[in-house]
């Protein structure tokens, strides 16, 4: 699982910079819980080969009792409970405030890793400068400047130094291949626990959430029509004397590490609400992931041919890049059209791990070029030679040529296009990769 780092301090600290600054992007995923004016966001980063997740938090002050600072410090709370690393930003010019030291105090109690980040340092020499802030008993102050990447790479090496994480490359070696893992992905209440359990039985032991592991999903071998399965659940299975309950208890870090897990995603939508802005946002969260996926849209059985409309167009416009997938319409508590999601889930995880052989690549590449050519650049016409196949899961195509970086985007979606029907590629995203071909007479030219 991926490790998890939370951003907490005062407000106008800095923290969404450093947000923007570590992910390296303007894009989170948001936990849009009703009535929230300030929600947490969350998105991927990665340091060399360690790839990781950021939460951005509000203004914390965590002896808050009442009115929307108690809504955020609750939402705080829960991205620290979230987090394995807790990096706590400091103002380096405003020096440390009285909400400084509760919140200092809150994370000493909690004993949960913390990093003390002193950040808008630019310009400041290291020393007496930061030494009131050893007042907080959190030991270290380290200067960033979020706003000029100043210390980022030492920030996230000192956050992650303390989890001893494995070496990712020697977990990927550590792989069944004859083992789907399935991941079961949507907002709370949009029946994911209705459909798990409609799967395994209720009679049967699933596994527990124990105290303290509440943030991780729970993975369940599971078997159908002779497929082997690891169902990576995201909704918190309990068990209660001899009745098992799911408690819809929705993390965002949990939805987020399953995903990363899987081989393919189940992404579950709910008809009666349609497709939500957090829908968007984790179906975009699973392109950018590579992963294979299969949409169902729950509860059809409880709306009119109305609300069914809308909600397939909502489909179309909102997850048009999802267009390669699978659609299906069930309702998990009645057991209605759930023998045809097995069938997709399966497809598309035989789409996601298929060989391509590289003359058949080759000849659909060339074929397809003489169908319809690369447009023109200046002065230069994109050349393709031929192509090969670079990974799987997802599908990555290598074309080598000349001037190939101005192809553009719609002749790739073009390419794209052409090697789908011919490999039948149903349920996976696709990477189609440049490669060109270096000129030795270019240099010559330039002496």
């Amino acid at each position: 699982m991926k490790p998890v780092i939370a951003l907490v301090g005062r407000p106008n600290v800095g923290k969404s910079t450093l947000f923007n600054r570590l992910t390296k992007s303007r894009d989170a995923i948001v936990a849009d819980y009703a009535g929230l004016t300030r929600d947490r966001h969350y998105g991927n980063a990665k340091l060399g080969s360690q790839d990781f997740i950021v939460i951005d938090t509000g203004g914390f002050e965590p002896d808050a009792v009442s009115g929307i600072y108690k809504e955020m410090a609750k939402q705080t709370r829960q991205a620290v409970a979230e987090a394995d690393v807790v990096i706590f930003v400091v103002d380096a010019r405003a020096g440390i405030s009285a909400q400084d030291h509760d919140i200092a105090s809150y994370l000493r109690k909690l004993g949960k890793p913390s990093l003390l980040v002193a950040n808008k340092a630019e310009g400041m020499q290291e020393g007496v400068q930061f030494s009131e802030f050893f007042e907080l008993g959190l030991g270290e102050v380290l200067p960033v400047s979020a706003s000029h990447g100043q210390g980022m790479r030492t920030l996230v090496e000192m956050a992650l130094a303390p989890l001893h994480l494995p070496d990712p490359d020697a977990l990927a070696q550590d792989v069944d291949p004859g083992i789907i893992k399935l991941a079961v992905a949507g907002r709370p209440n949009v029946g994911k626990s209705t459909l798990i359990n409609t799967w395994l039985g209720e009679e049967r032991l699933v596994a527990f959430d124990l105290p303290g592991t509440t943030r991780d999903a729970i993975s369940v071998p599971f078997e159908k029509a002779g497929q082997r399965f690891e169902l990576i659940d995201t909704a918190g299975l309990r068990r209660r004397g001899k009745v098992f309950e799911a408690i819809e208890k929705f993390s965002v870090v949990k939805t987020l590490q399953a995903i990363e897990s899987a081989n393919v995603v189940l992404l579950l939508l709910d008809a009666t609400q349609g497709v939500t802005d957090q829908d968007a946002h984790i179906a975009g969260y699973i392109l950018e992931s590579g992963r294979a996926v299969v949409l169902a849209i729950n509860k059809w059985d409880a709306v009119d041919s109305y609300q069914r409309e809308i909600v397939e167009r909502s489909i179309e416009t909102r997850l048009a890049f999802l267009k390669f997938a699978s659609i299906h319409k069930i309702s998990a508590i009645k057991r209605q059209g759930l023998a045809p999601v097995w069938k997709s889930i399966i497809q598309a995880h035989a789409s996601a791990t298929r060989k391509m052989s590289t003359p058949v690549l080759t000849r659909l590449l060339l074929e397809a070029v003489q169908f319809q050519q690369p447009q023109r650049s200046g002065m230069f016409r994109p050349k393709m030679r031929y192509a090969h196949q670079g990974g799987m899961n997802p599908p990555i195509i290598i074309i080598h040529g000349n001037s190939l970086e101005h192809v553009s985007e719609s002749y790739k979606r073009y390419l794209e296009g052409r090697f789908r029907k011919e490999f039948d590629l149903v349920g996976t995203p696709m990477r189609i990769q440049m490669k060109t071909s270096h000129n030795p007479f270019t240099d010559k030219e330039s002496d």
